[in-house]
């Protein structure tokens, strides 16, 4: 007797969710797909749902009278405004934390007292309530080296500021808490934190509440220009595995940072189901967490899914259900890099869309490469801008080298006014492995963790 097929709703618009639906959609377990609202993308893989990722009471509504057997969230704004609470309380499955643990994203005052709370590394800093108190605690430190952040979420990067001096520190408060650059909320709370340097990595791992198994590191590049110039982006391109960490680091982050994050929670009465995103910076003091986030990162998540080779959906279900183990993420061997290509004067806030974009066929046709959309859309049969990234090419190849020069080659296939990409994604890391990738997960992680 054939087994039910399962229909999933994944909640979101950009590439992220393009690529969690890629790869829901190859589990034998899975009959339907379904993105709210999704993009051009998307609508190749199931049926795309004109429903906002906000719009919560709607979201319900639709997986209720579609009998919707499994939910995953992709992006942070539903999990800040209770999605996961609604799907629950209606009896729904859905895969992320609920809205007080989802505190560790959407409130990084929160975070960051969580982290002091249990030992967890992270810059020093003050939480910060008025401007005036700002201003008074800035004129308390020896210089201006720090970073402003407001407490809440941010929107492409906006929302931290990096400065080198007090008068750079001043004009990123007077913009944050007197101007409401980011709205009334943003003004209310802001984070002044110690500036650290070094290379900075995002790690994944996947946790039922009490167990937490690692995905594997991975290496965004956040700036808009080549050489880490220009303002910030929801990212620009990502890759892994990345050889310049050393071979115990996985074991080591899980140990010091997942594994106690999954305790705490848990002893403070908010157990954290779903995926956890630690932003984390190699300083010559050891790592530490720049910032947490309750969901998976856009663009890493390309590069994720192209080199997970067991199931998604049923590593999903076993964080819902409780019985996660290791057994449930099987890495495969090799090297994957994403490439994103954005809009003509993104991340400014205006830029134009409905740009017609040609060459995808071409690109795809490239051995290893795949495209993973983020702001298209279909008018009159014709591909088209929509957002400010526009698409990512993904691709996967032995080696890390031989992966950027497959995801590059299907850059240059791909044209649409303007289009505007990094060239120099990996960076001289690449130089450092030329070898085919041999066994890097079970170097790196050796056993799961049970916490």
């Amino acid at each position: 007797m054939q087994s039910k097929k399962l229909k999933v709703f994944v909640l979101g618009y950009g590439a992220r969710e393009h690529a969690l639906a890629w790869k829901i959609a190859q589990s034998p377990r899975v009959g339907r797909v379904f993105v709210a609202p999704g993009n051009a993308g998307t609508a190749e893989i199931g049926r795309n749902v004109p429903i906002s990722d906000e719009d919560v009471p709607g979201l319900v509504a639709f997986a209720q009278q579609n009998k919707i057997d499994l939910t995953v969230v992709g992006t942070n704004d539903p999990l800040a405004l209770g999605v996961v609470d609604a799907f629950q309380a209606a009896g729904l499955a859905i895969f992320g934390p609920r809205q007080a643990a989802a505190r560790l994203e959407y409130s990084k005052a929160f975070a960051k007292g969580f982290m002091q709370r249990h030992n967890i590394a992270t810059p020093a800093f003050a939480t910060l309530h008025s401007y005036d108190e700002a201003l008074a605690y800035l004129d308390s430190l020896a210089n201006g080296r720090v970073v402003v952040k407001i407490s809440g979420l941010g929107k492409m990067g906006l929302g931290v500021t990096v400065c080198d001096t007090k008068a750079q520190a001043r004009a990123a408060l007077h913009s944050y808490m007197v101007d409401k650059l980011l709205g009334e909320a943003a003004a209310q709370t802001v984070i002044i934190e110690e500036r650290l340097s070094g290379p900075e990595i995002s790690m994944f791992a996947l946790s039922d509440g009490k167990t937490a198994v690692p995905l594997f590191p991975v290496r965004d590049h956040k700036r808009i220009f080549d050489g880490d110039n220009g303002p910030n982006t929801g990212g620009m391109g990502a890759f892994a595995p990345a050889p310049d960490l050393p071979p115990n680091f996985v074991a080591q982050v899980m140990a010091n940072i997942i594994q106690p994050t999954i305790v705490g929670m848990a002893a403070e009465g908010n157990p954290y189901v779903g995926v956890l995103f630690a932003g984390l910076m190699l300083t010559e003091h050891g790592t530490q967490v720049l910032e947490f986030n309750c969901r998976f990162g856009n663009p890493e998540t390309l590069v994720l899914m192209a080199l997970l080779e067991s199931d998604l959906v049923e590593a999903m279900l076993a964080c819902i259900d409780g019985t996660l183990s290791p057994a449930h993420v099987q890495i495969r061997d090799g090297a994957a890099a994403a490439v994103m290509l954005a809009s003509p004067r993104y991340p400014a806030e205006t830029f134009p869309v409905g740009l017609p974009i040609s060459g995808t066929r071409l690109a795809r046709a490239l051995p290893g490469v795949n495209l993973f959309h983020h702001g298209t859309a279909c008018e009159n049969g014709r591909l088209i801008t929509s957002r400010g990234r526009v698409i990512a090419v993904t691709a996967t190849a032995h080696s890390l080298p031989c992966a950027l020069k497959r995801a590059y080659r299907g850059v240059e296939q791909i044209h649409f006014a303007g289009a505007q990409y990094r060239r120099d994604i990996g960076g001289s890391v690449v130089q450092r492995q030329k070898m085919p990738i041999l066994g890097w997960y079970e170097k790196s992680v050796g056993v799961g963790m049970a916490v």
